[in-house]
């Protein structure tokens, strides 16, 4: 009795480890199933579902406190500050202004953007609008120099868009998809069969394509934090005092002109003179010649009477 009892012991504690083997073997094999599916068919990966939505969750976590970390570690003069500046000003020669504008924006390693005019300078107003673009660490001294040179200021702002926790997290994106980037090249260089093949290039086209948007984020951003943004609207006043002629406030000009004047009369003139003496010549040759005759005439007359008298 004792023997069977022990028999009957003995196999069972055969079963159980035989069972515990089989499910420990067959746990390592699922999750190495698990890994396989989830690299080479992502599709497939849902049974999978809540082991690789805790790892991206986790991914997600990593990567927000490595952004928050490195947003800490930024300087103040390291921030990626957006700054738009508008002006409005008066200004006596609107011409003149603009070229001033020009030269002092391209002094800078900056540009114009836009520029436009309406009105005309007879008129006495011009209203004009100029945007440019000036390297954040001179646009002041530049908004400085434009309102020294104007007549008037009427207004003058600067504002700012702080964007350097929305520039680190594209940085953080941007690393981790260059991972996934590299692990889908390892992939294809492994795949063997033409469906694994096609469905990896189908991933790394859509991560290439995020790296690509995330990248011309990241360069508009640095674009606009790098030059600041200048928009002044121009007006041009001429002051006339009512009642008086412009052209008689201007002595020294009415006096060359009248000076000028006298001159060409004087000119023109002589030049009729000329003319006149000239073309008549034959006449007054003629005319010469028998004035001539009758003064000699006249002479010898008047000498015989005188002869006779005496």
């Amino acid at each position: 009795m004792k023997n069977r009892l022990y028999v009957v012991l003995v196999l069972s504690l055969s079963v159980l480890v035989s069972g515990c083997s089989g499910d420990s073997q067959s746990s390592s094999e699922s999750g190495n199933e698990a890994a396989l599916t989830t690299e080479l068919h992502p599709e497939e990966s849902g049974k999978f579902a809540p082991a690789s939505e805790k790892k991206a969750q986790q991914n997600d976590v990593n990567q927000e406190k490595q952004a928050s970390t490195e947003i800490a570690k930024i300087n103040q003069s390291d921030r990626k500050v957006i700054y738009t500046a508008n002006l409005r000003i008066e200004v006596k020669d609107y011409q003149q202004t603009i070229t001033s504008i020009q030269s002092q924006v391209a002094e800078r390693g900056g540009y114009i953007v836009e520029s436009n005019m309406s009105g005309e300078s007879g008129e006495g107003s011009i209203n004009g609008f100029v945007t440019a673009r000036i390297p954040q660490n001179k646009f002041r001294e530049f908004i400085k120099v434009v309102e020294e040179g104007s007549s008037k200021v009427h207004e003058s702002s600067i504002s700012g868009q702080d964007v350097t926790e929305e520039y680190v997290d594209l940085e953080s994106r941007l690393k981790s998809k260059q991972v996934v980037e590299k692990r889908l090249l390892s992939f294809m260089e492994q795949a063997e069969k033409t469906e694994d093949l096609l469905k990896i290039s189908e991933n790394l086209a859509k991560v290439q394509g995020e790296i690509e948007d995330i990248q011309g984020r990241m360069n508009y951003l640095q674009n606009k934090t790098d030059l600041a943004t200048v928009s002044i609207h121009i007006q041009e006043n001429n002051v006339q005092i009512s009642g008086v002629n412009s052209d008689e406030l201007n002595t020294w000009d009415q006096t060359k002109q009248q000076f000028l004047k006298s001159i060409n009369f004087l000119i023109t003139i002589f030049s009729g003179l000329i003319v006149f003496v000239v073309g008549s010549l034959p006449v007054l040759i003629f005319l010469g010649i028998i004035g001539l005759a009758v003064f000699l005439i006249m002479k010898r007359v008047r000498k015989k009477r005188s002869q006779k008298g005496s």
